[in-house]
């Protein structure tokens, strides 16, 4: 029960440090809902008419915001310091296919995030 405990206080402080990671970048962000530890990002080549993988993989995270657009994502990225997130809105169309999380953005674009979980 102890070593559960004290998990359980690790898990919350390595989010605590994430929630702090996140509000450097957006300040409005409030709570961390849900993590993936391991995503990586794919984008669909038109020219190709294939999934192109991009430079963008880490830790995804899906948070609340103090301020409109009440929730988004972010994918933390582990390959450089360009980080890419997206608010959740009306204008993302998102499906879920396990193990992929397939969107499109308010942009037409059309992305998937292969979660290892």
């Amino acid at each position: 029960m102890a070593a559960a405990v004290a998990g359980a206080a690790l898990l919350g402080k390595g989010l605590d440090i994430s929630l702090a990671a996140l509000q450097q970048h957006d300040p409005y962000i409030s709570s961390i809902v849900d993590v993936a530890s391991q995503v990586a990002l794919y984008t669909f080549g038109h020219r190709a008419n294939e999934w192109e993988k991009t430079d963008v993989e880490g830790t995804l995270f899906v948070y609340t915001r103090s301020a409109s657009p009440r929730h988004g994502f972010t994918i933390m990225n582990r390959l450089s310091m360009e980080n890419r997130t997206e608010p959740i809105t009306k204008d993302l169309d998102f499906q879920l296919q396990d193990p992929f999380l397939l969107y499109r953005n308010a942009r037409c674009k059309y992305v998937v995030c292969w979660v290892e979980y």
